[in-house]
C-alpha cells in the first residue's frame, strides 16, 4: 500500500490530460492495472481518512462524530482497544506486517507523573519518553510486526521524530527553525511549524527514508522468509505542505517546487514496482496506491495562477471541502495476472473498502462488527461488475466536524451549508466561490450526472430525493454501519482463478 497525501485528482496525469508534469511511473500503474475515477477518501483532512484506512470504519465509529488531526503529543489513538485493523487481520493469516512513514492516528504520551498529554507544541517537552514507551497504541500495537514512522505530519505538525517499533531513539529537544530549510520559490514552505524536533530529524529527505525502510522491510523478508507473504505500507508525506522535495528532484520538472515534489513521489513508486520485479514476485504482489484527501488550499491556487495545473483536476473544491475536490481522489490497484490491465471503473469506491477487499482475497470472514463502513470492491477490480450497476447502494464521506456527505448512485447530498472546511468569504479563496443557489437551504443536494461541478443546489427543487436521503442517512447512522451484514469472502486460491479466467478471456477479446 502506497498511501499519498494532499494528493488532488488532478495531480497525477493518467487522471488529467492537462497536467504541467507527466507522473509516468503512476500512469505504467494504471495502464498495467486498475484506475477508479469515482474513488473517495473517508474524510476531507487526513487523520480521520487514516482511520477509516486501518479500521474500515468512518471517524464517527471511533469517536462519535468527526475528528481533526493531531499536533505535537495528540492522541489518544482514534483506533480504540478492540477495533480490529488490517494489519492484525493480515498477521492472523500469517502475514509479515511493516508500516513505515506517516502515521497519525494519535498517540499516548506521558508525562512524569504518568498523566496523558494532550497536544500542543509545548507539551513536546512534558514527554517522558521511558515511561510513554513502547507506545500502547503505536503500530507495533496495532497489527505491525515492525515500524518507523513520525507520529504526525513529518513536515507540519510537530512533534518531529522518528518512532520505530514504538520506541524512540532520538527524543524531541531542540526548537525547530523554519528558516533553516529552503523556501522554495520564496512561498512554498508555507505550514511549517516551529515546534519541537529530536536532533538530526532531516525534513528534507523524509519519504526517501520512508521508502528505504520498506525497501529494507520487504528485502529482507523475502530472504528469511520467502514463504511467507508480507503487507507492507509506505505512507509519505507528499504533497502535504510546506512543499520540500529532496534536492536530488529540485528542478526535475517545469511545474515549480510541488510539481518536483509529485515527481519524487512518482519515482518512489517506480522504485517500489522494480523492487518487486527484480525480487521475482512482481506477478504476485498487489499494489495499492491511494490519497488521504484532496490537495491543499494554497496549493491549488498556486499551481493553477502560476502553471495552469488544477490539483482538483475539475472538480469543485479542494482539501475540507465536502464537494468532490475535497475527497475525490486517486486510487490505483495493480496486479499482475488477476486484475485486468488497463481496466478503467467508474465504481463508487472508499479507502475504507480496501480493507473487506483484502479479507476477502486472503480468506478472512469478518465479523459484522468488524470494518463496519468496508465494501468487498474484488468484481470491480476483476472488470466483471456490470457497468452501470454499483457494488455500493451508497457511499459516506464526512468533514473533520463529522458532518456527511452521502452519495447514491449520482445524487449527492450534504447534510450541512457551504464547503464544511475553508471559508470562501476570505482572501483567494473568494475566487472560487460560486452563487449559492438555494440561499435559505440548510443542507446541499447535486446531480453529479448533470452537474459534475456542484453548481445547482437541488435541495428545494428535487425535494423527494433529499428527504430520501435524509432519511437514508438517518438509518446509516442508526444502524451502526453501512457495510452488508454477513461478508464472504473468496479466498486467494478462487481470487486467482477467477483472474486468470478473467484475464485469459480479455485477451482473446483483444486478438
Amino acid at each position: 500500500m502506497i498511501y499519498a497525501d494532499d494528493l488532488g485528482y488532478g495531480d497525477l496525469s493518467c487522471y488529467n490530460k492537462k497536467a504541467a508534469y507527466n507522473t509516468p511511473n503512476l500512469d505504467r500503474l494504471a495502464r498495467e492495472g486498475v484506475m477508479f475515477t469515482d474513488a473517495h477518501s473517508p474524510s476531507t483532512i487526513c487523520s480521520p481518512s487514516r482511520y477509516g484506512f486501518f479500521s474500515g470504519q468512518q471517524i464517527y465509529r471511533s469517536t462519535g462524530g468527526g475528528g481533526g488531526a493531531f499536533e505535537g503529543p495528540g492522541g489518544p489513538s482514534y483506533l480504540k482497544p478492540g477495533t480490529l485493523t488490517i494489519a492484525e487481520m493480515l498477521k492472523q493469516k500469517g502475514y509479515r506486517t511493516g508500516m513505515f512513514g506517516k502515521w497519525h492516528v494519535g498517540l499516548t504520551w506521558v508525562d512524569k507523573n504518568n498523566q496523558v498529554l494532550k497536544g500542543g507544541f509545548e507539551n513536546s517537552l512534558l514527554i517522558d519518553y521511558e515511561k510513554s514507551t513502547p507506545l500502547i497504541d503505536g503500530p507495533n500495537a496495532k497489527g505491525f510486526d515492525e515500524s518507523y514512522i513520525t507520529p504526525n505530519c513529518p513536515n507540519t505538525d510537530p512533534l518531529y521524530i522518528y518512532i520505530e517499533n514504538g520506541m524512540v531513539p532520538m527524543p524531541a529537544s531542540k526548537r525547530h527553525q523554519s528558516t533553516n530549510l529552503p523556501n522554495l520559490g520564496g512561498k512554498w514552505l508555507w505550514d511549517n511549524d516551529e515546534g519541537w524536533m529530536s536532533p538530526g530529524y532531516n525534513f528534507m529527505e523524509a519519504d526517501l527514508l520512508f521508502y528505504e525502510k520498506t525497501r529494507r522491510f520487504i528485502t529482507e523478508h523475502r530472504n528469511n522468509a520467502p514463504q511467507k507473504p508480507f503487507f507492507a505500507v509506505l505512507s509519505t508525506q507528499i504533497a502535504h505542505a510546506p512543499v520540500l522535495p529532496a534536492p536530488a528532484f529540485n528542478g526535475a520538472t517545469n511545474a515549480g517546487p510541488r510539481g518536483d515534489f509529485v515527481w519524487e513521489l512518482d519515482v518512489l513508486v517506480g522504485r517500489m514496482m522494480a523492487l518487486v520485479k527484480d525480487l521475482g514476485i512482481d506477478d504476485n504482489t498487489l499494489i495499492l496506491f491511494n490519497v488521504d484527501n484532496g490537495a491543499e488550499t494554497l496549493h491549488v491556487d498556486w499551481m493553477r495562477q502560476d502553471y495552469g495545473h488544477d490539483p482538483s483536476g475539475g472538480w469543485r473544491g479542494m482539501k475540507r471541502d465536502a464537494w468532490e475536490g475535497g475527497h475525490r481522489v486517486p486510487f490505483i490497484v495493480r496486479w499482475p495476472g488477476v486484475f485486468q490491465p488497463g481496466l478503467i471503473s467508474d465504481q463508487m469506491i472508499n479507502t475504507t473498502d480496501i480493507f473487506a477487499t483484502v479479507a476477502s482475497i486472503i480468506g478472512f470472514k469478518l465479523k459484522d462488527a468488524d470494518a463496519r463502513d468496508s465494501y468487498d470492491m474484488l468484481p470491480a477490480m476483476f472488470g466483471t461488475q456490470v457497468v452501470k450497476r454499483s457494488i455500493r447502494p451508497h457511499l459516506l464521506t464526512q468533514n473533520f466536524r463529522g458532518e456527511f456527505q452521502l452519495r447514491q448512485g449520482y445524487w449527492k447530498y450534504i447534510n450541512h451549508k457551504g464547503s464544511g472546511g475553508n471559508n470562501y468569504e476570505l482572501g483567494f479563496l473568494k475566487t472560487y466561490a460560486l452563487p449559492e443557489t438555494a440561499d435559505d437551504a440548510p443542507g446541499q443536494l447535486y446531480n453529479l450526472l448533470h452537474d459534475p461541478g456542484e453548481t445547482t443546489n437541488l435541495y428545494f427543487k428535487e425535494a423527494e430525493k433529499r428527504k430520501g436521503l435524509q432519511i437514508l442517512l438517518e438509518e446509516l447512522k442508526s444502524s451502526g454501519r453501512s457495510a452488508p451484514l454477513n461478508r464472504q469472502p473468496i479466498g486467494i486460491e478462487k481470487v486467482r482463478e477467477l483472474g486468470k479466467e478473467n484475464t485469459q478471456k480479455k485477451h482473446a477479446v483483444l486478438e
